[in-house]
């Protein structure tokens, strides 16, 4: 990546001033209400931005623009059960919780049943939100990697030492306010770095062109049915029925029961705040998504204009080009470039039919865009396998540096360092959210409930520091085993947290409606429940999103049969 001093400048300005502004909107906060939930004071439009910035990671911003480039627009209809589970959490969930002024979700569950039922449930939490936050911290380490070249292990340790430093100081308020300013930085670079993927095109093309060019190739398929010849494809990631009913039970735990959302919401005046901060969040996601996956859709309109890399991640294609497979490997290099101008060929052939109303030539052009789109993922997939056999532990999966190399390579000198920037914020943003909330879930579900000595206020503040420091260098171990992960990282997040919300949101969900049902049930159903969601998932035999119905579905009923089986229970 060409990174100058300009780029430099704009990244570090950027940041300490992000870390700065943190530090001191949150300079009052000196007990464990404030550290953790601001001292319950946030209007609902910082809850609104705290729960975006929460959602909106590195991850985000750094895999869904490669992710619609390689498989189009689809993905987007994994966020179409969110506006309804919104309207749900507001109904039943945020009531209860600030009724009962809650610390973590998991108090109401010893509430309800017993204390057994609110450690485990929040052991899972505890798991799942550690795991997928050093996941999360691997993106920005990432993009350190690739742009200075240094070894992966030192970026996790500098990317994650800079985050730690800001969330242990500041807490609940610290995440709070920064997130208001990232992502307002965010979205503008994000529109800057569309911008540039438009204006790049050739001379007389636009943005209809260069969507016209994505649509043609199939990169636009914003509705999927998952229906084939064989009928309906229960492995298929993404589609209209996963995303609506799969995505709804997944947006459900996740704003309902997992502590790093539940957290922000908390933070609220009252009710009436969290209500309207969730509500607005169900109506600006899917439409915000939807503009940061049509950026992965340019950049695939731009490089059918110009040559595309026929792979993105130059670290891994320079081991096979020093490794006896070189040669194997340019052949196919030099196949794929060829590809690439029988593309752009095409391409101008299909905007200029376009332009002049020649439907008949437009369809030509249509299938010719997706016979080479079929080759070339033929050819990337040979090109893979050969860097693989370089290289047994190299990531063969590229989507992850598809818009990272679009910006090294198009972008202007000191909107480089920008673009780099916002990766580093929104890396911030839902991580210092996740450890805020995982220090709140050990100091009070664990810490408190089970230490035999009471603790002042200046000590519960002093152990909520300690538990967000120890937590952050947690997801940095973490972060150290997560590449190679086999899928781009948007979809191992994603993947990671279905294991397990599903089950914690069956939990809840009998807690609620089913009065009848109490602790040792549900407590047997739901570690039942996780050994099935596991076992289905690692058989292959559904998509993932489904994972989160079976999960609750599975907690429901089987609380329901043990209830009924082992007969009446003290509450």
């Amino acid at each position: 990546m060409n990174f100058q001093l300009t780029d430099w400048i704009v990244l570090i300005v950027t940041l300490l001033a992000v870390i700065v502004y943190g530090v001191y909107r949150s300079r009052h906060s000196k007990n464990l209400e404030g550290y953790f939930l601001s001292n319950r004071q946030m209007p609902w439009w910082v809850i609104l931005l705290s729960i975006m910035g929460t959602q909106a990671s590195a991850v985000t911003f750094l895999t869904a623009p490669g992710q619609a480039y390689t498989d189009g627009m689809r993905f987007v209809q994994y966020y179409f059960g969110l506006p309804f589970a919104m309207i749900v959490v507001c109904i039943v969930f945020v009531p209860v919780f600030h009724k009962l002024k809650l610390f973590t979700a998991y108090e109401y569950l010893e509430k309800r049943f017993d204390l057994k039922t609110r450690t485990f449930t929040s052991f899972l939490f505890l798991l799942s939100r550690g795991l997928s936050t050093g996941i999360s911290i691997f993106a920005p380490s990432l993009v350190l990697s690739s742009m200075l070249g240094w070894d992966i292990y030192v970026t996790n340790i500098v990317t994650g030492g800079l985050l730690i430093v800001y969330t242990v100081t500041g807490g609940a308020k610290a995440v709070a306010y920064t997130q208001q300013v990232q992502f307002i930085i965010i979205y503008a670079a994000m529109f800057i770095a569309g911008y540039y993927a438009i204006t790049s095109l050739p001379e007389g093309l636009g943005f209809t062109d260069a969507l016209h060019v994505a649509g043609k190739a199939g990169k636009l398929n914003v509705i999927t049915t998952g229906v084939t010849e064989n009928g309906f494809d229960w492995k298929d990631r993404y589609n209209i029925w996963s995303g609506v009913i799969g995505g709804f039970f997944l947006a459900l735990s996740y704003f309902g029961t997992d502590q790093s959302q539940v957290g922000r919401y908390l933070t609220a005046k009252d009710t009436r705040e969290s209500r309207l901060g969730l509500l607005m969040n169900g109506f600006v996601k899917v439409p915000l998504q939807f503009l940061i996956l049509i950026i992965g859709c340019l950049l695939f309109a731009y490089y059918s204009f110009f040559k595309a890399p026929a792979f993105f991640n130059k670290t891994q294609e320079a081991v096979v080009l020093k490794s006896s497979y070189a040669n194997e490997y340019k052949e196919a290099s030099n196949y794929y470039d060829q590809l690439q101008e029988q593309k752009k060929t095409v391409a101008i052939a299909l905007t200029n039919a376009r332009k002049t109303e020649q439907n008949a030539a437009v369809d030509v052009a249509r299938k010719e865009l997706q016979e080479i789109e079929t080759k070339g993922k033929a050819i990337r997939t040979e090109m893979k396998s050969l860097i693989k056999k370089a290289d047994p532990n190299a990531d063969t999966n590229d989507t992850n540096y598809i818009f990272l190399r679009f910006v090294g390579d198009v972008l202007p000198t000191g909107l480089v360092g920008l673009i780099i920037a916002i990766i580093f914020l929104a890396a911030w943003g839902s991580i210092a959210a996740a450890l805020n909330s995982l220090a709140s879930c050990t100091m009070c579900d664990f810490h408190q409930k089970f230490s035999k000595k009471p603790l002042t206020e200046r000590e519960e503040y002093r152990w909520g520091k300690i538990y967000t420091l120890l937590w952050g260098i947690f997801c940095m171990i973490i972060a150290f085993f997560a590449y190679n992960l086999g899928n781009s990282l948007i979809e191992a997040v994603n993947i990671l947290g279905s294991w397990f919300y599903g089950t914690i949101l069956g939990i809840f969900l009998v807690a609620f409606y089913l009065k009848q049902v109490k602790g040792n049930a549900v407590f047997i159903a739901a570690i039942i429940s996780e050994v099935i969601v596991i076992s289905v998932y690692y058989l292959d035999i559904i998509s993932f999103l489904w994972l989160n119905v079976i999960g609750a579905v599975a907690v429901v009923l089987l609380s329901l049969i043990i209830q009924t089986l082992t007969g009446k229970e003290k509450a």
